[in-house]
């Protein structure tokens, strides 16, 4: 039968372990977050007010007339437009050509106010290029033209006969 053991002979407690060296603060997560947050919704804002500026043009159809200001008038596709400018490629607009020849007397002219053609720009003499940056000021309003107006199917006619 073994010994009964003393208390003496009971082997005591090892030494005390020295506590563990405490942590580095993290920082919180908190405040951290709230600037992410913050961070997101300003670049969300200056990206809409950004967009908002360059938007693409909006209108519902791909042929537009510009109406100005100074009574011109031109068809165009709107790419864009803002605040400040309206961006007009693949343009055109109406002159009006007065027949040269007198009718005789007695004779009524057929259309004494001339005859409205629809003119490419690019083709005058100062060779523009076929874009417009219309100050946004000029505009006094912009139209969507549908696809079988006489307006589009001359463009049309004149992009064909090319």
């Amino acid at each position: 039968m073994p010994e009964p053991t003393s208390p003496s002979q009971i082997p005591s407690d090892p030494a005390p372990r020295p506590a563990a060296p405490p942590k580095p603060s993290m920082p919180r997560s908190g405040g951290s977050s709230i600037g992410t947050v913050v961070l997101i919704v300003v670049i969300l804002v200056i990206g809409f007010l950004w967009m908002s500026q360059t938007r693409i043009s909006g209108y519902n159809q791909d042929w537009q007339a510009v109406f100005l200001t100074n009574g011109q008038v031109y068809f165009g596709q709107v790419k864009k437009q803002n605040n400040v400018e309206l961006v007009v490629k693949d343009i055109y607009y109406l002159q009006v050509t007065r027949p040269l020849q007198q009718t005789e007397e007695g004779e009524q002219q057929q259309n004494p106010q001339g005859e409205l053609s629809l003119v490419k720009l690019g083709n005058e003499l100062h060779g523009p290029t076929d874009s417009m940056f219309i100050n946004r000021d000029h505009v006094l309003f912009v139209e969507d033209l549908k696809d079988d107006s006489n307006v589009v199917q001359a463009i049309d006619n004149y992009k064909t006969g090319q």
